[in-house]
């Protein structure tokens, strides 16, 4: 019986915007597909890269070039890391878990479902507002993570304290600090409890964290991709950020986790905006990790029903 694939573009809405250093998002444009033997179904999702010139139009065409053959051996050559190798692996993944009458997580290997537990992202704005929204998460999240563009980050982490006086910080500079004195903004993050500062300057220049000694440790999100880049974070970072649609899906991601942990990196879960459909599965990766950060799909306006 031949596997059928299934591959449509689909657009959500954001719950009002969610503002980084490099702009904002008032919708996101998906990638679903579903896979069909028999009567077993398959799906999977994923957004595509925007700073890795990714569209959804791109990663739709790429899914459906693919051979109805094809499975998640062969998938790892013929599709790059990227959000289309994502949804279908992750299809793939659960595909095989239906037909063996498993759920994902015990195909994963795991003992036990992961628990659903996540950071909330205060979008990037000024204080004022920050604070404003680290209150509404105030004792409904234990972890929150801030969103920094450079000039007015303490003001900004010092609001976010005010509203959220209990809650554990972690900061993501998107890139923003390229050409700032790392070490010295993390120093005036210390009063406040910091305890990860994200990708502090553009991927590629991680020469800029040369002999960088940060009072906090830092996470590589763009700086790593794939295993292939554990490398060059060898030595700049102390942690990495692992997302099932830079890494291509679950299969690469396990890997990911598996390599980055023998090589002592501490490991942070994320995601790019997405449905609970992918953050079902990054769950998975999530199992154990001491940051998590998979609120992709608390903040859009809706969510799949199923």
């Amino acid at each position: 019986m031949a596997l059928s694939i299934s591959a449509r573009i689909e657009r959500w809405p954001v719950d009002g915007a969610f503002v980084i250093a490099r702009g904002a998002k008032t919708h996101v444009d998906l990638v679903y597909v579903e896979m069909t033997h028999g009567a077993h179904i398959g799906r999977g999702e994923g957004t595509p890269i925007y700073y890795k010139g990714e569209t959804a139009a791109s990663c739709l065409a790429q899914m459906q070039a693919l051979p109805a053959d094809v499975d998640r051996a062969t998938l790892q050559s013929l599709l790059p890391p990227g959000a289309a190798r994502n949804a279908v692996d992750c299809a793939l993944w659960d595909l095989e878990a239906a037909r063996a009458d498993l759920p994902v997580w015990a195909m994963a290997g795991l003992a036990a479902a992961p628990a659903p537990s996540t950071a909330m992202t205060v979008s990037l704005g000024d204080p004022e507002a920050m604070e404003a929204q680290a209150r509404s998460f105030a004792g409904r999240f234990e972890l929150l993570k801030l969103k920094l563009a450079g000039d007015g980050d303490r003001d900004r982490v010092a609001a976010v304290r005010r509203g959220a006086p209990d809650a554990r910080l972690i900061v993501d500079a998107n890139e923003a600090w390229t050409g700032r004195d790392v070490a010295a903004e993390a120093t005036r993050l210390l009063p406040f409890g910091v305890e990860l500062i994200e990708q502090p300057v553009r991927a590629g220049d991680e020469h800029l964290l040369d002999g960088v000694a940060s009072p906090i440790p830092l996470c590589a999100d763009e700086s790593c991709q794939t295993r292939d880049d554990l490398d060059r974070c060898t030595g700049h970072y102390q942690a990495i950020n692992i997302k099932l649609d830079k890494a291509g899906g679950l299969t690469e991601a396990l890997a990911l986790k598996a390599e980055a942990e023998r090589r002592g990196f501490a490991i942070m879960v994320g995601c790019m905006l997405g449905t609970s459909l992918a953050m079902r599965t990054a769950q998975i990766v999530a199992h154990g990790a001491r940051w998590v950060d998979l609120d992709g799909a608390l903040l859009l306006a809706r969510d799949r029903k199923d």
